[in-house]
């Protein structure tokens, strides 16, 4: 044998042995279970002997030793590229704790301090690549400055673009309806494949929220710091009512420290999967959490309760109290007068004349001390003629950059855009530099008008598209409010408040 085989096997050998040692130390297996853990891999890789490494050369990071094994096994053919996220998530299931035993250090680990909790099992997610950190880091992010405060716009790469192959490959593959759908509780440890994605090293915290069991899972492609998907164990719709608000607070009273919200419940201004109930949570401070009060409202009938309504491009009311039972009771009550209340000259109907209801809102909770803070967000899903895809939706002017729903993580002014603008931002780019491009015509009207009023150079271009993009996601904003930003719109929004007061629903 060559030196230069020996090394290569040697590093293979020393490499399968930081792993399980990873293993160990994320509490997968104890030390009793090496040799075990081991042999199960050598198969795995496509291998059938072993050589002790000399203890000269360690790795311990996770994803680096990741890489080398899958290398290893491509080289074994032990999968092809239509298989390799399966194979992937396969792999670092090696080195993930069972459920049980996650769930166990978990709760151990929450009587000390819920922080201790959910650090635990957030580093653990990012080691064991459930949440996929290299692939996050692809996306771009940028700021954009608005009289409402710094909204964030995020180009979400971080998903990988399957081609046509793979596509094909899918497609050839049986459909099952197990699990019903991406949030259902039997996706923990599914090895995927066909319309299911790879989910062997997927664990979820298992949650008692108002007397019904929960999962707490972290999102893979996370949005924001520690982006977390609060999910029903049933199958069921989701449904905005009292029972909704209950679960947000009492989260809180679990995780102080995390916010809490919801999409809404119906199409159009709801989220991409309303056939299964669940909330998001994470640790981060939204720009529409900073957002200030412009007008301060007295709620006749709860005097405990501080409310506004809220600086911001939709309509927001704010409502602020350390008694929890009565913030209950009026935010339930806003909502169902919501549900009732109409403003024809506003384009705002509660229920056409099929009977269906077409208002909801978008709730988001924190808690500030022994204070909860719910944001009530107003949503209207009716459409119209001049406006098929929604009155209150993105309207066709900029749907050249956004046309998606406008879901609960937009609605606090943090924009997920497609990934196709990359490279169709770069085409604007050389339009604006008079330089050969291939801009989408799509883009051409607004890069028209953008080429007139803003001059821009080699230096400042990408900046200045950047900001041009940030502008249009606050008209989006715009938008999807029902009471607009201004005289007309803020008339509209104290009439609701009077209604609030005065009206009872029958």
């Amino acid at each position: 044998m060559h030196l230069l085989e020996l090394e290569v096997e040697m590093s293979i050998y020393q490499t399968i042995q930081n792993f399980v040692e990873l293993a160990i130390k994320n509490g997968a297996i104890e030390a009793m279970d090496s040799v075990y853990l081991r042999n199960q891999l050598l198969h795995f890789l496509g291998m059938n002997d072993w050589e002790q490494p000399e203890a000269t050369q360690t790795e311990s990071d996770a994803l680096t030793l990741m890489d080398q094994l899958l290398s290893a096994a491509r080289e074994n053919q032990q999968f092809d590229t239509i298989d390799a996220a399966c194979y992937e998530a396969a792999l670092m299931d090696f080195v993930t704790p069972h459920p049980s035993q996650i769930n166990r250090q978990f709760w151990q680990k929450y009587r000390e301090n819920p922080d201790c909790a959910t650090d635990y099992f957030y580093a653990l997610a990012r080691e064991v690549n459930q949440v996929k950190t290299r692939d996050i880091a692809k996306n771009i992010v940028f700021k954009h400055a608005t009289q409402y405060g710094d909204l964030e716009i995020t180009i979400n790469l971080s998903k990988p673009e399957k081609d046509p192959k793979m596509i094909a490959a899918a497609k050839a593959q049986a459909t099952t309806s197990y699990p019903k759908c991406l949030l259902c509780l039997e996706n923990e440890g599914l090895y995927g494949g066909g319309n299911h994605p790879a989910r062997s090293n997927h664990r979820f915290i298992r949650l008692a929220l108002n007397q019904a069991n929960w999962g707490f899972q972290y999102s893979p492609y996370a949005y924001y710091p520690e982006h977390a998907i609060i999910f029903h164990e049933k199958h069921q719709m989701m449904k905005m009512n009292r029972l909704a608000f209950e679960n947000l607070l009492e989260f809180l009273d679990v995780f102080p420290h995390y916010m809490i919200g919801s999409n809404a419940d119906l199409p159009i201004v709801g989220g991409s999967i309303l056939t299964h109930d669940h909330y998001q949570a994470g640790k981060y401070r939204f720009p529409m959490m900073k957002a200030a009060i412009r007008q301060d409202i007295q709620l006749k009938k709860y005097p405990e309760i501080k409310a506004g309504l809220v600086n911001w491009p939709m309509s927001v009311l704010r409502l602020q109290s350390r008694n929890k039972e009565e913030l209950l009771t009026a935010s339930a009550e806003i909502l169902e007068k919501w549900q009732h209340y109409s403003d024809v000259p506003l384009q705002i109907i509660a229920l056409t004349a099929d009977g269906v209801q077409h208002h909801t809102v978008t709730p988001i909770a924190r808690k500030e001390g022994e204070t909860y803070i719910l944001d009530l967000v107003f949503r209207d899903n009716n459409t119209s003629e001049a406006f098929p895809d929604g009155i209150f939706h993105p309207h066709p002017a900029l749907q050249h950059i956004k046309k998606e729903n406008i879901g609960l993580i937009e609605v606090m002014g943090l924009a997920i855009l497609p990934p196709r603008l990359k490279a169709e931002l770069k085409e604007v780019e050389r339009y604006l530099l008079g330089q050969p491009n291939q801009i989408d015509k799509r883009h051409l009207p607004w890069a028209e008008e953008l080429k007139k009023t803003t001059q821009v150079t080699e230096a400042d271009v990408q900046y200045q598209v950047q900001q041009a993009v940030g502008e249009v996601f606050e008209k989006v904003l715009q938008d999807a409010g029902v009471f607009k930003d201004d005289a007309q719109g803020k008339l509209g929004f104290d009439r609701f408040i009077d209604f609030i007061n005065e009206v009872d629903c029958v």
